[in-house]
Parts: structure tokens; C-alpha cells; sequence
């Protein structure tokens, strides 16, 4: 018998998602690879960057809050949680159970998280317009053509250098409430900046850095699952290079830093990076020596 990929939970858990699929949400399976549309349309703005039109997120047929809403009560959010947690522990690969542990946890921090959009003026713009950044709202050929240097250009290229696409970031499903859903929604779309202003690349151990930062920055549950057990992937030298030096230098800067969540980065493409650097109080991660 092969039991080079055994693992008992893992086969226990398939076989309670199975029998607890339709306690869940009926025939849906709550942990399918959750879906990538757009939630919100809008208008034409500068260097191609549609911002939302909030009317267009609200939905009130079937019970949802907002289009990509899955309705769920307590008994079937504590099933997700388990279940996605388990999920996420096993193989922090899994980003759908990333995301939706991320949704069943995270209530009490996106409310700190909205109060203090509210409270900031650009914040609130943000909330107001809810503009999204993805592939169909801006334009990356034309951020690439921006001056060397500003926030759109080194935007562009890093999400060219690392081929990434910000149409990876899933839809939001099971909170609940359509203004809460919508600043997880921005949190995912906007973790490509932390990435950007920290000088931070997308490795694993990069990954788990812009985490301990998040967590400082955001408080939210899934960002410190991250943080805590992300490392486990590391090799002994990249995890005692992450204890010794990343993790004290995060701690150094990121208490200061603003929240993130309050940069309309939408409006601030032509700005040189350094310029948003200074605004939001965040400072480049050195490499150790």
C-alpha cells in the first residue's frame, strides 16, 4: 500500500464536506474555486481607470446584499471556518480557503477597518465611488507607458516582472454585509501594493513578510494565520533571516504607516512611488546585510 500521500484528516474532512454540502448551502459546494467577476460598473476616467458606481454593487433579490453575495447563517459559517481552516492549514496553497477564512473571520476587523475609511478623507472617496482594479478598470498598457518611477509604472511593472494579473483576486461571498464586503474586496485588490511599496517580491518568504505587515496594518485574522504559519514552508535559513532581521524591521516601520486601504491609488498613478512612500508612512524593507 502507497502511503506516500496519505493523510487521514484530509480524507476524513472530503468525506464530512461531502455528507455536510447540502446542510451548507444546498447543492452548492462552499468550497469550489470561488468566482473572479466584476462587481461593480462605471465610468471612464484618467489613464483608463473605470471607477465603481456604488448603486451597482447593492443587489435585493434572493436575500443578497451585493451581486457575487452567498447568504449564510450561523451554523453553515461555522462549517466554512472549519472547514476552510483546515483547508488553509493543510496547504496554505489554497488560496479559495484562504479567502473565504478570511470572510467567516474577519467581521469585527472590517468594521475598525470601515470606521477608519469613513473617518479619512480619501477613504471615504474610496467607500463612496467603490472603485475595483482589475483587468477590465485599468488600463496596464497605459500605465506602462507612465514616467519611470511613479506609482503607476512601478505598479506596471511589477505585476509584469512577476506575471502577475490582478484579476487572481477572488469575489467576495459570505460576509454578510454589503459595505463590509466591499472593503475585503479592496484589501485583495490593493495586497499587490504592499508588495510594491515595501520592496517586496511575491517568494514565499516575501509573501509571509507583506503578511506580518498586514497584520499590523489591518488586523485582520487571515492576515495573521499567514504570518504565523506561512514560515512553515521556509527553509531553517530563510525562516531564522525572517526572524532576525524582516520581522523586526516590519515592527519598526509599520506601527507608524497609515492604513493602506485609505490611498486612492486610482488617482495617484502619475505620482512618483517615493511621493506615496511619504504619504502613507511606509518605507522600502532593506534586504539583510
Amino acid at each position: 500500500m502507497n502511503t506516500g500521500n496519505f493523510f487521514p484528516g484530509k480524507m476524513l474532512f472530503s468525506k464530512v464536506c461531502s455528507s455536510c454540502k447540502r446542510i451548507v448551502l444546498g447543492d452548492r459546494n462552499p468550497f469550489h474555486k470561488l468566482q473572479k467577476t466584476s462587481l461593480w460598473k462605471g465610468s471612464t476616467a484618467s489613464h483608463s481607470t473605470v471607477l465603481g458606481d456604488s448603486d451597482s454593487w447593492f443587489a435585493t433579490e434572493n436575500g443578497k446584499q451585493y451581486k457575487t453575495h452567498r447568504p449564510t447563517g450561523c451554523l453553515q459559517k461555522g462549517v466554512l471556518t472549519l472547514g476552510s481552516a483546515f483547508m488553509a492549514l493543510y496547504d496554505p496553497y489554497r488560496h479559495d480557503m484562504v479567502a473565504v477564512l478570511g470572510e467567516t473571520t474577519g467581521i469585527m476587523a472590517l468594521k475598525r477597518l470601515h470606521r477608519q475609511m469613513m473617518n479619512h478623507p480619501e477613504g471615504a472617496e474610496i467607500l463612496r465611488d467603490k472603485p475595483r482594479i482589475n483587468s477590465s478598470t485599468v488600463d496596464m498598457d497605459d500605465l506602462g507607458r507612465l514616467q519611470e518611477g511613479t506609482l503607476g509604472r512601478e505598479y506596471h511593472d511589477f505585476m509584469t516582472k512577476n506575471n502577475i494579473t490582478s484579476d487572481s483576486r477572488a469575489s467576495v461571498q459570505y460576509i454578510d454585509d454589503a459595505d463590509l464586503a466591499y472593503v475585503m474586496q479592496r484589501y485583495r485588490e490593493v495586497h499587490d501594493f504592499y508588495h510594491c511599496l515595501l520592496g517586496m517580491p511575491t517568494t514565499m518568504l516575501g509573501e509571509v513578510v507583506v503578511k506580518w505587515y498586514e497584520t499590523i496594518n489591518t488586523r485582520l485574522p487571515m492576515c495573521a494565520l499567514g504570518a504565523l504559519f506561512g514560515p512553515v514552508r521556509l527553509s531553517s535559513k530563510r525562516r531564522q533571516r525572517l526572524r532576525g532581521h524582516y520581522i523586526p524591521e516590519v515592527f519598526r516601520v509599520a506601527p507608524g504607516s497609515e492604513l493602506l486601504l485609505n490611498c486612492y491609488f486610482e488617482r495617484r498613478w502619475e505620482q512618483p512611488l517615493d511621493q506615496v512612500r511619504h504619504d502613507m508612512k511606509m518605507q522600502v524593507i532593506p534586504k539583510p546585510s
